[in-house]
């Protein structure tokens, strides 16, 4: 199981990037250099951040990418729902309508409490904490 997928990865990493930079705005060429991203990899990755708020983009001469929030208010479980979709440590083998057992299953509800804990640390990661 993999709670971290790659593209969550290079996400965080270029935006921890662009958040230690001085300047306001970070070409895409510097990110590639820097961080060693392949390029269009990395472009899909700043467009869907771009969409979804968390970067502003900029376009021709001195363009780039800029954070649109602050650093302390983008947080980690945010970036895993955005690349990942929701947390979650294990899906049921069999769908809600199958399983007679759903309500009763000593498995789903401890991996449940463990999704929780899991979820809790993960909201108390922002890129301002992983900079420091």
């Amino acid at each position: 199981m993999k709670l971290i997928t790659r593209e969550t990865d290079y996400a965080v990493r270029a935006l921890a990037y662009i958040a230690g930079q001085k300047k306001e705005v970070v070409p895409v060429s510097e990110l590639v250099k820097e961080l060693t991203i392949p390029r269009a990899f990395l472009r899909k990755l700043l467009q869907i951040l771009n969409r979804k708020g968390i970067l502003k983009s900029y376009k021709g001469n001195g363009g780039g990418f800029a954070l649109a929030k602050r650093a302390r208010e983008i947080f980690l479980v945010d970036l895993i729902k955005i690349f990942q979709g929701p947390l979650q440590v294990s899906e049921c083998l069999f769908k809600r309508d199958i399983c007679p057992d759903i309500s009763t299953c000593l498995l789903k509800n401890k991996l449940g409490r463990i999704e929780r804990r899991v979820v809790s640390e993960l909201k108390s990661i922002n890129l301002a904490s992983l900079l420091n």
